[in-house]
């Protein structure tokens, strides 16, 4: 059972009241809090006050059925009562401070699982809903290595890179490093989607990572919900990979979102006839960071912590561990430090030991055949395949099929 607070102040109330009358929507709820000043004020005010402000008529037809809007309150802080899931208000503490800095930060959000995961330094991971085989396996690798590093992982929910970035967040054999992902629904906080999701949904609670929705608890899916949870995405997350992804990929908006709040965007590149790799090819193309080793993230985003905005800098600080952080100070020269000395302390580099360094840069994560190593190389076979065994038994390449690829 979820530890929550079900008493709702006057104000939160307001807010709550609000935001079920206009739907959700971002642009009607903002509009009445810059007019009357806060929630509560804009709660009481006539019809006719909201009709004068150009509000939808539809959401004028809510606010004059007050009866309906208490009950759907009281519902939602029944719900806060029996621990289904939680609430968190853009004024609290707990509320993401990193949401503040976007263009239109959501009012409140639902949440189920570990809400301190919000305030810890995120990096996105998006992409194809059907992933190659290849892009499956290197969305999982990095999730998993940047989870190690101290990072969550925060995804979309759905199907294909979504789902393995979770996965890969998930698959951590130090307890410690469990839980480090947050799936940002384009739902409402009680409706699962896609439904075959459950036990994702399950996982990434159980093993301490947080489920969150800025809609309200029984909205249904629907195209224009997916571009919002993907802003949300963008949002928390100092900066975004994209592993896999068409030309008309959603990913490409949570991409574009990523750029326009000042944050980097990574993009995996593939054979340039992957028709399912065209989004991240373009958005290479339209100056996206290309990278082929999660390594290169962290080194990026490492040398632009000193340099962002403190609220950052504290998200940073907040995936420490309490023994790094306990003889630290709180000035933000300190933070900034302290930050870059955690990047340092991720899974380094593969080091390649010299005399095989010439056949493993011959090496990608697609595969290359014998003959087209020896072609490359101009090494004699029998030398060839004893190298290959020696970096096989380093446990940085693999063979699949004939074909020798790194891991």
């Amino acid at each position: 059972m979820m530890a929550v607070t079900s008493s709702l102040s006057d104000e939160q109330r307001a807010v709550l009241a609000l935001w079920t009358e206009v739907n959700a929507s971002l642009s009607a709820y903002h509009k009445l809090i810059t007019s009357f000043g806060t929630a509560e004020l804009a709660w009481y005010a006539k019809v006719d006050a909201w009709r004068q402000l150009g509000i939808h008529h539809s959401h004028l037809a809510r606010h004059e059925q007050p009866e309906h809007t208490q009950a759907s309150i009281d519902k939602i802080q029944q719900a806060l009562i029996e621990g289904r899931y939680g609430l968190l208000f853009a004024d609290q503490p707990d509320y993401p401070a990193q949401l503040s800095q976007i263009y239109d930060p959501p009012p409140l959000l639902f949440y189920r699982g570990n809400k301190s995961r919000l305030r810890q330094a995120q990096i996105a991971i998006v992409g194809s809903r059907k992933p190659t085989a290849h892009a499956q396996k290197i969305t999982f690798d990095i999730a998993q290595y940047l989870a190690q590093a101290g990072y969550i992982i925060t995804s979309g929910l759905a199907m294909g890179v979504d789902k393995r970035a979770h996965l890969g967040a998930l698959a951590q054999a130090d307890a410690e490093y469990q839980g480090r992902t947050i799936g940002v629904m384009g739902t409402g906080i009680e409706v699962n989607y896609p439904n075959h999701h459950d036990k994702l949904f399950a996982q990434i609670i159980e093993q301490g990572g947080c489920i969150i929705s800025e809609l309200l608890p029984h909205t249904m899916p629907h195209k224009h919900t997916f571009p919002r949870r993907n802003r949300l995405v963008a949002g928390l997350s100092l900066a975004t990979i994209v592993t896999e992804a068409t030309i008309q990929s959603g990913s490409l908006i949570t991409a574009r979102l990523t750029s326009e709040q000042g944050k980097q965007v990574f993009a995996i590149p593939s054979h340039i006839d992957n028709s399912n790799a065209e989004g991240c090819h373009h958005l290479i193309r339209e100056g996206a960071t290309l990278i082929y080793h999660p390594q290169q993230v962290l080194e990026d985003i490492n040398s632009q912590l000193p340099y962002n905005s403190h609220s950052f800098q504290s998200t940073v600080l907040s995936t420490l561990s309490r023994s790094q952080t306990e003889n630290v100070s709180s000035s933000t020269a300190d933070t900034g430090k302290l930050a870059s000395s955690n990047i340092k302390s991720a899974p380094s580099a593969i080091v390649v030991p010299e005399h095989l360094t010439l056949v493993y840069e011959q090496l990608d994560w697609h595969g290359q055949d014998l003959d087209a190593l020896i072609i490359a190389t101009k090494l004699a076979t029998p030398q060839l395949i004893g190298q290959l065994m020696e970096l096989e038994l380093l446990g940085i390449i693999s063979v699949q099929g004939g074909r020798y690829l790194r891991v």
